[in-house]
């Protein structure tokens, strides 16, 4: 018998089944049977992506073909977490490449933006990632948002996020640069509030760090401020997690996202597995559970999800927000319902089209990057022909 309880979907985008099912003309009881029947998905998930995928709905009522997102990734951090595979640049000699890469980000962002302009888009949404964007200097940051604004028409934006993720990578100088910058949405993520946890899965910051800068950027004025906490980190007890939950809720945070622990290949954790506890499905289980029911005890609703393989549990990531709060470059993204054009380091621009969906990949690792970008400029020209 089969114990997940996902049944027998395997992708990343269960809800986009279910609301394919809503736009098909089915209500939302049919949808929800019919969700039941094909996939075999337990009671509670088919529940929960029935929420999401009515919610979703809703918030994209105006959005059309030409409404599009800038995502920029910059492919820098102070140290790797123990779960992450991706390739950032750590070290001071790494971090010497800072100013080459910020010429060969310009030189995307310019092409970039002419490609927008001659396929008449409208950036709705302007995401920047990594890596951890706010280990750029303050004039960095400034000079990253100015090559976006020069490039690309964002007259109609309706949002714009920048991930300040890690609270040992913030400071006032730069909270001060982004707000000045027109950034909308920043997160501070502490994927824990346990000293313990962040030792053990390399996080360089305290919880009393994470507090500091969450203040810091409240006092700067960002009215929408998301935290990202992980379910099942090694080490962790469910009691931690409830913890962690409601240490992130007392800062009143407008939005929390909830991942569920994830073994990645390419991760340190991958490499040497036997050196720590790992959380058990069912234990997993029980933090998803309470972080549902928590969030919405907080007044916060899922409004998108997805999975990845290798979670704990087989269980999903879910992004909960107060009712005006959703992340509108997450579900878009998500969803594959928006092109997205993608600069930076490791940036996947996706070109959405009536009958099929194209990608093309941006090389992540920061020396590639520079030496390459000519022909990262050239796939997206490409791509979009």
């Amino acid at each position: 018998m089969n114990n997940c309880p996902w049944g027998r979907i395997t992708g990343v985008r269960p809800v986009k089944i279910i609301k394919n099912m809503l736009q098909s003309g089915l209500d939302a009881g049919q949808s929800k049977e019919k969700f039941l029947e094909d996939y075999m998905v337990s009671e509670e998930k088919a529940r929960l992506c029935l929420e999401i995928a009515e919610r979703e709905i809703k918030l994209l009522e105006d959005i059309d073909e030409n409404d599009i997102c800038l995502y920029v990734g910059i492919p820098f951090c102070k140290s790797r977490c123990l779960y992450c595979s991706f390739v950032t640049a750590q070290s001071a000699e790494d971090h010497s490449l800072i100013p080459h890469f910020m010429k060969a980000l310009k030189a995307e962002i310019t092409a970039a933006g002419r490609l927008a302009g001659q396929h008449n888009f409208r950036i709705v949404c302007v995401y920047i990632g990594g890596g951890t964007p706010t280990v750029l200097s303050a004039e960095d940051l400034s000079k990253v948002i100015g090559y976006c604004r020069d490039s690309f028409d964002l007259s109609k934006i309706r949002e714009f996020t920048v991930e300040a993720g890690r609270a040992d990578t913030i400071d006032n100088e730069k909270l001060s640069a982004l707000k000045e910058a027109g950034v909308t949405r920043i997160s501070i993520n502490p994927q824990s509030m346990r000293q313990e946890t962040l030792t053990a899965i390399g996080r360089q910051h305290t919880p009393a760090e994470v507090e500091d800068a969450f203040y810091q950027a409240r006092k700067t004025g960002f009215g929408n401020i998301n935290m990202d906490v992980i379910a099942g980190l090694p080490f962790e007890t469910g009691e931690n997690f409830a913890d962690t939950l409601r240490q992130v809720d007392a800062l009143n945070p407008e939005s929390i996202t909830v991942h569920t622990m994830c073994i990645k290949k390419g991760s340190r954790l991958h490499e040497r597995l036997g050196e720590y506890a790992l959380t058990d499905a069912e234990t997993a289980k029980r933090m998803v559970d309470f972080a549902y029911g928590f969030m919405k005890q907080t007044k916060r609703h899922p409004y998108y999800l997805y999975r990845l393989k290798y979670a704990a549990g087989s269980l999903e990531n879910i992004g909960y927000s107060k009712e005006g709060f959703e992340c509108l470059y997450n579900i878009l993204m998500m969803q594959d319902i928006s092109t997205v054009i993608s600069v930076g380091g490791g940036g996947v621009t996706k070109v959405v089209g009536p009958d099929k969906i194209s990608r093309v990949f941006n090389v992540k690792e920061p020396r590639e990057y520079i030496n390459r970008i000519d022909e990262m400029i050239e796939r997206k020209k490409v791509i979009f022909i």
